[in-house]
């Protein structure tokens, strides 16, 4: 936490931009709030700027995730983090009929919602994935929204847990 309290804001934010799906302005938004103490409060920090951001913030922070097995895989144009955890997932691996059903729930719920399905994927594999995106696309907007903020959080602590281990 040392080092990290001392780089400068570019790389500050450089460093901690991908912890939030390309969302470097979360990061931009805690530099003042430096010296962190620890990973948690930082963690903390980062949280309250997505919960207290407008609505249009956190709507595209959603959208700057990419879709669990989707085009982004395919082609691999992931970010690291991303194509990582879909890989620890099994997502890299799905069956043709898992491929095909995950396709054509994310085509489902995007249409339902307008954005994509988010899920912190770690301990789940293709047919927990799918499960979890049959419950969730029958779901109403306002639940999907937060709960997909909910996930977010979860990736991103996820991600600066293995960035800054303690």
């Amino acid at each position: 936490m040392a080092e990290l309290n001392l780089l400068d804001d570019e790389r500050f934010i450089t460093l901690l931009g991908g912890i939030f799906e390309h969302s470097p302005w979360v990061p931009a938004a805690v530099l003042e709030l430096r010296p962190f103490a620890s990973r948690q409060a930082l963690e903390a920090a980062m949280i309250k700027v997505v919960e207290h951001a407008p609505d249009e913030d956190k709507l595209a922070l959603i959208c700057a995730h990419p879709e669990l097995a989707g085009r982004a895989a395919i082609e691999g144009q992931l970010a690291q983090s991303s194509a990582r955890e879909q890989s620890a997932a099994g997502l890299d691996r799905c069956t043709p009929e898992e491929f095909a059903e995950l396709t054509a729930l994310n085509g489902q719920y995007l249409a339902r919602f307008g954005f994509p399905f988010v899920l912190a994927v770690q301990g789940h594999h293709p047919a927990s994935v799918i499960a979890e995106l049959q419950r969730r696309v029958a779901l109403g907007r306002s639940s999907e929204l937060a709960e997909n903020l909910r996930q977010i959080e979860r990736i991103a602590s996820l991600r600066l847990r293995e960035l800054l281990a303690d």
